[in-house]
């Protein structure tokens, strides 16, 4: 089963995924959480600053996490596409192909949990944008992809409200 968590930055994706590591029913999975803070010290541009190289390597650690068997990631292909679009040195065609490209990963996530920003104060973790335009920039262009290729998409639920009502929609839609 491939898990992933997809939205704009600090709405909780990482804390979700830690959170659902202590959870019994997901003992036999793998996680896979953020790695900004080590792309960066490694040279790669993140964020606004991203360039085509760097959107490249992201998409290829969502590739390398779709290989896995019982995943649970805290970014997504759709992700990825984003902060494609919203780089401003990728122009328009780059970004098209690229998009282009990796949406043809999206059916393999068994389940997609979109995180909804609504309610959720900005965190400045020291690597992330906090630019809330930016944010909201990332988030709508999400949504877009979302609606775009809901077609390839399995499973694709809305998660809000506290960490608590979060983990019970995700255990609720797995599990039933």
């Amino acid at each position: 089963m491939k898990i992933g968590l997809c939205g704009t930055m600090s709405v909780g994706k990482t804390t979700l995924v830690n959170a659902l590591k202590e959870l019994p029913e997901f003992k036999d999975y793998n996680f896979a959480t953020e790695r900004s803070k080590y792309l960066r010290d490694l040279g790669i541009p993140l964020n606004t600053d991203s360039t085509l190289k760097g959107q490249i390597i992201f998409l290829a650690e969502r590739a390398a996490e779709l290989l896995q068997e019982n995943v649970i990631t805290d970014r997504t292909v759709v992700d990825v596409m984003a902060f494609t679009k919203a780089a401003e040195s990728i122009n328009y065609y780059e970004a098209d192909a690229f998009d282009e490209l990796a949406r043809n990963l999206l059916h393999e996530y068994d389940y997609i949990f979109y995180v909804s920003p609504n309610g959720v104060e900005m965190e400045d973790n020291g690597v992330r944008e906090t630019d809330l335009e930016y944010r909201n920039l990332i988030d709508f262009i999400i949504g877009l992809n979302l609606q775009r290729n809901k077609h390839r998409i399995k499973k694709l639920t809305t998660l809000s409200g506290t960490i608590e009502e979060r983990i019970e929609t995700i255990k609720e839609t797995i599990f039933g």
